[in-house]
């Protein structure tokens, strides 16, 4: 592997693992290379990984990150700005290395269409940037497309010990595969809204959230997250748009559909550049959602977010 990130700047390698000892080998020895060659280093992996890699480690664990995957990247959306770009833009000067496993067994099936965007997206995010990101791969507990997908999202494969180039590597494939349109629920409440219509529409998402069970701090998150979106359907979306919101088992679901188009598939996942104005709207839903969908077309946009009730 050492070879191959001395010659790219970034890379981008899959490992499939069967079992934890090959899990462990495999990746104890990517962050001892780091460690060695003095590079910043992070993981973010589900919690008993986790544990693999730190026993794996010893005393080799001190000054890296962990991090839960579980946590830190539920909603799959916000793993490249608040782990990936927020780690390496952390550490500016030289390579830095990260393990990240944004997909196990357990993901649901409305959550993997953005995990694998997800997966194809970090090729856009950190093109020519000095990073290497590994992302492990269970073998034995993941369905064989999950398998499939990953080999057009990384252009570098590892499996049992041996390292190639992916013959399937194109990762706007998956993207424009798993840009699926989003259609509300059947029962859904439905809100029209115009700029006018822009605090009642908030109030109206507040009202519905809390009949459907959402409470606390979750129904602040609801309203600013209504708040943010309808505002992006007035200024770039057509001056209108609407809002369904419902409750599936254990989540509330609220979706917003106008007639904008968003052309920048990293729309949402990469942090504002400092002092710019506007931009900030989607990246906040992605922080504080369970999950967020997007379909855009000509037609317009979708973007639909999940709260945990």
């Amino acid at each position: 592997m050492s070879a191959v990130a001395a010659s790219e700047a970034f890379v981008h390698p899959a490992l499939f693992y069967r079992n934890a000892e090959e899990y462990t080998q495999h990746t104890v020895s990517f962050l001892r290379e780091g460690i060695a060659a003095g590079e910043p280093v992070a993981v973010a992996v589900p919690g008993p990984n986790l544990e693999l890699i730190k026993s794996g480690l010893g005393s080799d664990a001190e000054n890296i990150l962990f991090l839960d995957m579980t946590d830190a990247g539920r909603n799959p959306g916000r793993i490249i700005p608040k782990v990936l770009r927020g780690f390496a833009d952390a550490h500016p000067q030289g390579r830095v290395r990260i393990i990240g496993e944004p997909i196990w067994a357990g993901r649901s099936e409305v959550e993997y269409p953005a995990c694998a965007q997800h997966e194809a997206l970090i090729n856009a995010a950190f093109e020519g940037r000095p990073v290497t990101i590994l992302c492990p791969y269970d073998e034995t507990r993941l369905d064989p497309a999950v398998l499939a997908d990953a080999r057009v999202t990384h252009p570098t494969l590892i499996s049992q010990g041996r390292e190639y180039a992916s013959d399937t590597y194109d990762w706007q494939a998956i993207v424009a595969r798993y840009n699926e349109p989003l259609v509300p629920a059947p029962g859904a409440a439905v809100f029209s809204f115009a700029e006018a219509e822009l605090r009642a529409v908030r109030a109206f998402a507040v009202a519905e959230a809390g009949r459907l069970g959402l409470g606390g701090t979750r129904l602040q998150d609801a309203e600013l997250a209504v708040g943010e979106l309808t505002t992006n359907s007035v200024v770039h979306g057509g001056g209108r748009g609407q809002l369904a919101i419902w409750a599936e088992p254990g989540q509330l679901v609220c979706e917003v559909r106008d007639g904008g188009r968003m052309p920048d598939p990293l729309a949402g996942r990469k942090p504002p550049a400092r002092g710019q104005m506007g931009g900030r709207g989607l990246i906040l839903v992605h922080y504080m959602a369970d999950l967020v969908r997007v379909h855009t077309s000509d037609a317009g946009t979708t973007i639909r977010f999940y709260l945990s009730l």
